[in-house]
């Protein structure tokens, strides 16, 4: 059945779009883009003061299947981003198995179609197993549907490695997504090195440990030519090391989570809150603002949420044995609007980009458009409505946020993938 989208504003920097219009969606592509379109025996939905873009796509998500379906799983996971207004998002490897070969890639896919509330692109591991010894099985893993290849969670730790898995690997024409992290200098570090880990009396992660392989891949990625990506980039050095890159006319690009540009190592307290406990680590209050205002002048091309669910039993452990990472894709749309656009430090085009555009291009997917013909993948929020994150709201099975309690302005409300709703109303379409 159509689909007629009435009177909300939409938004599409691809387009040049930015009105209160209507769309008509039919056979699950976009079929109009007007005012005051008409359309006998089409669903309308009404979408007054909502805004209406391409749907977003978060590009660094851990959706724990296969084998870690205790923290997470595709039907879970998929629901939750959902619920934050994403119609896809890039799952990483660090599964079990890992996602190193085709099967695993079909696996997810497959599961995915079966269960899943929005689309899931899976990334393929750099080296077999995550170890860092052998390059994983790429060509079979591209056959199969992987849209890019990442070691995330543990980075590939040898140079030579990496430069041999960037030359064998561009022939794919897959983006490389760095992890980068120096294992020799972060050890068993577990925050930020600096005054809060004196003051807490926790072992430090020095900023250095993140640096020197951005400089490093940096440096291959010249070498080689192969497109690179650096994951949950944290400090201001590490941008400034991209911008430069990017000037240079290199392939490389960036992305930066919620946590890392909203929270710094100063919400670290004498409670040793879990929760807040990430890889890489809350950095300082200047990295932050490095972090916006790369956010601000372009540098950073995306917002990802690095979304690391994990079992309420592994954060209440003591801090130096609970694991990293926290959710976020329930949050971070919120998070955005209430942090970056009500504040004026960039505005909803701007959000689009760096949620919806730049994501899709980085991991090489079709561009999504509201435009007519283009694939009816749509997100629609209300920048108006305010809320507070609370545990219970979650359709996460983890509810290990940092952000828990925060009031936040603006939310999800409807989301088609393909011009099937899979939120309406707020509500997980069953």
């Amino acid at each position: 059945m159509a689909m007629l989208l009435k009177n909300a504003r939409v938004i599409d920097p691809q387009v040049e779009l930015d009105c209160v219009c209507d769309v008509l969606v039919e056979d699950g592509k976009i079929a109009q883009v007007g005012e005051g379109i008409a359309a006998e025996g089409a669903e309308v939905k009404d979408l007054t003061g909502k805004v209406l873009v391409p749907g977003l796509v978060d590009m660094h998500v851990h959706l724990r299947e296969p084998g870690y379906e205790f923290k997470e799983d595709i039907a879970s996971g998929t629901r939750a981003a959902a619920h934050g207004g994403f119609t896809g998002v890039c799952s990483m490897p660090n599964t079990d198995p890992v996602a190193d070969d085709g099967a695993v890639i079909e696996y997810v896919k497959s599961r995915a179609a079966e269960v899943g509330k929005c689309r899931v692109y899976p990334s393929g591991a750099i080296t077999h197993g995550l170890k860092g010894e052998i390059i994983a099985e790429m060509g079979d893993m591209v056959a199969h549907g992987a849209v890019a290849f990442t070691d995330d969670g543990k980075g590939v730790q040898d140079a030579g490695m990496m430069r041999r898995a960037m030359d064998y690997g561009k022939m794919f024409g897959k983006v490389f997504m760095a992890h980068c992290q120096d294992n020799g200098l972060v050890a068993d570090g577990q925050v930020n090195e600096g005054v809060v880990s004196t003051r807490l009396g926790m072992l430090g992660w020095p900023a250095a440990g993140e640096e020197l392989e951005i400089a490093r891949d940096i440096q291959l990625c010249e070498l080689t030519g192969c497109p690179l990506h650096i994951q949950h980039i944290t400090t201001a050095k590490g941008l400034e090391m991209v911008r430069k890159a990017k000037e240079s006319g290199l392939p490389v690009t960036c992305e930066v989570t919620p946590h890392h540009l909203f929270l710094t190592e100063d919400a670290l307290t004498d409670a040793y809150e879990t929760n807040l406990k990430v890889n890489p680590p809350l950095r300082t209050a200047a990295d932050a603002a490095a972090l916006i205002e790369g956010v601000k002048d372009g540098t950073v091309d995306a917002i990802v949420t690095d979304h690391a669910p994990h079992a309420a039993w592994e954060k209440a452990r003591e801090f130096e044995l609970a694991p990293f990472g926290m959710t976020g894709l329930e949050t971070s749309l919120g998070l955005v609007l209430t942090n970056l656009v009500e504040p004026g430090i960039i505005d909803l085009s701007d959000m689009v980009d760096l949620m919806a555009v730049a994501p899709r291009d980085i991991l090489g997917l079709e561009p999504v458009k509201i435009a007519e013909g283009s694939v009816a993948d749509i997100t629609v929020f209300d920048p108006s409505v305010e809320w507070t994150v609370a545990v219970d709201d979650f359709c996460s099975k983890a509810h290990n946020s940092g952000f828990v309690g925060c009031a936040l302005k603006g939310r999800a409300t409807d989301v088609f993938v393909g011009g099937e709703a899979t939120l309406c109303d707020g509500a997980i379409v069953e």
